[in-house]
């Protein structure tokens, strides 16, 4: 299967996994809790979709050099995908953020005026969406030296 050897495939995958999976330690760092949950989860440090379209970007212009119409249409995918991380996402993350609070008031206000019971399996907005900046950045240098020292390994 010749899937099994695609270079730029296999190092943006490598990539997106390592990232996803540095987002552990580097919470638990921060935290001084474990949350395995951050292995699937969207959002925080490093960015793995960043790592993924550099690893492939980086993957397709060592492959085929940086004149490829290949590697120009990977490095705009790679620009839309890391703008749109830190902006369109970021701000409804922002959004998510202020409507769990809202909620959280008015359930608050109606038990003031009812004594209702609280839901349990009440659904919040997921508010972790997109990225600050400066996770796009280490996404992103992270992608590139994964594709660099992949390719020299392969």
């Amino acid at each position: 299967m010749d899937i099994l050897y695609n270079f730029p495939l296999l190092s943006a995958f490598l990539a997106m996994l390592i990232a996803q999976f540095l987002k552990i330690p580097l919470t638990f760092f921060a935290t001084q809790k474990v949350d395995w949950s951050l292995f699937t989860s969207t959002g925080g440090m490093p960015s793995s979709h960043s790592a993924a379209v550099t690893a492939l970007s980086t993957s397709i212009a060592l492959e085929q050099g940086l004149d490829s119409s290949l590697f120009a249409v990977s490095a705009v995918l790679g620009i839309i995908v890391m703008f749109d991380a830190t902006g369109v996402r970021r701000h409804a993350g922002y959004h998510a953020t202020v409507l769990n609070q809202l909620l959280k008031d008015f359930n608050k206000l109606v038990e003031e005026v009812k004594t209702w019971q609280k839901k349990e399996n009440e659904q919040k907005l997921k508010e972790l969406l997109g990225h600050q900046p400066i996770e796009v950045f280490f996404g992103a240098l992270l992608g590139i030296l994964i594709a660099i020292v992949f390719n020299m390994v392969v």
